[in-house]
């Protein structure tokens, strides 16, 4: 029953996007310089994940990550489109030999990196949806998997459901300091919440859980 609604919600959505007010309106939320890299993510996306990619997912994941631009730097050091910290790049740019360029301000290598590195987490988590599997591997990816894990299993000490991200696992810390924690969790939210409907309005395919 869950995948015919999540199949109809996606074939409504495909309706409204085909609706010129609509669609225009849904494009007017979706970050300048989107456009522009459209066809390079929805190419990294299926040849990393299929043809049924969620690229809507990972849409709205650059969207946070970056706003779409190829130069940003955060605070902290992370670099390009897809924000990645020095460490990681060099750690990527090793596991995956279709990376080895380590080029984290080239768009093409960023989004490329992005599916890799989400796709190596969700092979790595366990969760009762897609949905809430995503959550999972959005969450890894922002703070690491390790803290997805350790959560899980103290979620599941405490009697929560350790396969639901949403209202379960997300209110357990198993040890982050409060702006890590609180960072962490606005992140899968953001995301699948707020910035994926919109892609999936526009046109861009399917979602995790749009």
């Amino acid at each position: 029953m869950r995948r015919c609604v999540k199949q109809f919600g996606y074939l409504l959505a495909l309706v409204v996007a085909g609706l010129p007010g609509i669609r225009d309106a849904a494009a007017a939320d979706i970050a300048p310089g989107a456009q522009r890299h459209r066809a390079d993510l929805t190419r990294n996306a299926r040849a990393v994940w299929g043809l049924d990619a969620p690229v809507a997912t990972f849409a709205g994941q650059v969207h946070q990550e970056s706003r779409w631009r190829p130069d940003a730097i955060s605070p902290v050091g992370a670099q390009g489109i897809a924000q990645f910290m020095p460490a990681t790049a060099d750690w990527i740019a090793a596991a995956y030999p279709v990376l080895a360029a380590r080029q984290p301000f080239n768009a093409g290598w960023g989004l490329r990196a992005l599916v890799t590195y989400d796709r190596h987490l969700w092979d790595r988590i366990r969760a009762s949806t897609a949905c809430e599997r995503m959550a999972m591997t959005l969450s890894a990816y922002n703070g690491g998997l390790g803290w997805v894990w350790r959560d899980q299993k103290l979620a599941a000490s405490q009697g929560a459901d350790s396969a639901r991200w949403f209202d379960e696992v997300e209110r357990f810390n198993a040890g982050r300091h409060a702006g890590a924690f609180q960072e962490n969790r606005g992140y899968p939210r953001l995301i699948l919440r707020s910035f994926e409907p919109r892609y999936v309005a526009a046109g861009w395919g399917p979602g995790s859980c749009a």
